[in-house]
């Protein structure tokens, strides 16, 4: 079955009792037993519920994976990844990555006595360095947040499978429609659902994929165990963004093609930052392990100046200024004060991250309009 059919169909059956075609949501917190412990797969909300458990299957298919766990958001996601650790154990994360990653890396799990390692995994031959007897997962974004660096999935996953490393991979800005983790290697895939999965700007939720029984078995205990569960309102939300996903995809990455032309020969920019140019670091790579450039790109103004990037976001008209991406719309953002305001400036200059940097989330509006607020923006500048 192709990609573009699975996200409609993979998972999804007709309601048993109506023959709905649409996911019900059941909203309900507890399910009646004939008897203790006689019940038709269901007890409590927390634990089961039968709108979650269709995005779950539904996910999983996507990802070529078996098991799929949902949960309140993506860092809830995450935080149940890092749960599978214990104090001593050591991570190795690429070091350009997103803020609330780091943040929960550095102020809430390195005081449990988790090492963290921030590495620039361009080149996958850097990480062996840090491998030790503690290492015990390698955390990978690709493209990452904010500058689209591009990580070769395979390579790593072949390091670390010879010394039992866990491989997890951000998979959002990529989504399984350009690009499928598992498939190169990776051990667990993580999204956050709210951005390009639900795809329309209404909902917060986070997903785990993975091939291995016993991982899914200790995620899904920490699923219930800690209680980080999306609500059926959200889930159903995100199966609805889901069947659109190929379809809006392909103009996300369209639109982004054309706009980071426009951005790379305007007088105002100076360096654009999009997998698709032929001279981004690792496009060689991205060719490779993805479908396509995906909607998200980046660049910096001559000069470095924050005033010019915080006048620029001010004459945005169509582009909005605000937090997260992956919607329908365009979205403009400063991630020196907003997403990645949590890293240290040392920290964001060693990876690239001016002060002056835009990221763009790249909606599926009528391209020739967005470059036409684009350049206007950049005018007033």
């Amino acid at each position: 079955m192709k990609f573009g059919t699975k996200v409609i169909h993979a998972g999804i059956r007709p309601d048993p009792s109506t023959g709905a075609i649409m996911t019900p949501i059941y909203q309900t917190s507890t399910y009646v037993q004939k008897a203790p412990g006689e019940h038709l797969g269901f007890e409590y909300s927390r634990t089961q519920n039968p709108t979650r458990k269709v995005l779950e299957e539904n996910m999983a298919v996507l990802e070529n994976g078996k098991y799929g766990i949902s949960f309140a958001s993506g860092m809830a996601a995450i935080d149940a990844i890092v749960r599978l650790l214990k104090p001593g154990d050591e991570v190795i994360s690429t070091s350009d990555l997103y803020g609330g990653t780091y943040r929960i890396f550095t102020k809430i799990y390195a005081a449990y006595g988790i090492k963290f390692h921030f590495v620039d995994m361009s080149d996958p031959v850097s990480i062996v360095d840090y491998f030790s007897h503690r290492t015990k997962l390698i955390w990978i974004e690709t493209p990452t947040n904010p500058m689209m660096n591009i990580v070769d999935i395979k390579s790593i996953c072949k390091k670390a499978v010879d010394h039992q490393i866990l491989v997890a991979v951000d998979n959002t800005f990529a989504t399984p429609c350009l690009q499928r983790p598992l498939d190169l290697g990776a051990d667990i895939v993580v999204h956050s659902a709210t951005k390009y999965l639900g795809g329309h700007s209404d909902l917060i939720l986070g997903l785990v994929v993975v091939k291995d029984p016993h991982i899914a078995e200790k995620l899904y205990f920490i699923q219930n165990a800690c209680g980080a569960v999306p609500g059926p309102q959200d889930v159903f939300l995100v199966l609805r963004g889901i069947k659109t996903l190929e379809v809006r995809m392909e103009r996300h990455c369209s639109n982004a093609g054309k706009i980071v032309n426009f951005l790379s020969h305007h007088e105002k920019t100076d360096r654009v930052f999009w997998p698709g140019l032929a001279d981004h670091r690792n496009h060689e790579v991205a060719a490779i392990q993805m479908k396509d450039f995906g909607g998200m790109a980046s660049f910096t103004m001559k000069g470095d100046r924050m005033e010019d990037a915080v006048q620029f976001m001010k004459h945005v008209k169509v582009f909005a200024l605000a937090e997260s991406l992956g919607g329908v719309e365009s979205l403009c953002g400063h991630p020196a004060t907003m997403t990645h305001a949590s890293i240290p400036a040392d920290e964001r200059a060693k990876v690239g991250l001016k002060d002056s940097l835009i990221r763009l989330s790249i909606g599926i509006e009528d391209a020739e309009d967005l470059i036409e607020d684009l350049d206007q923006a950049l005018n007033q500048v």
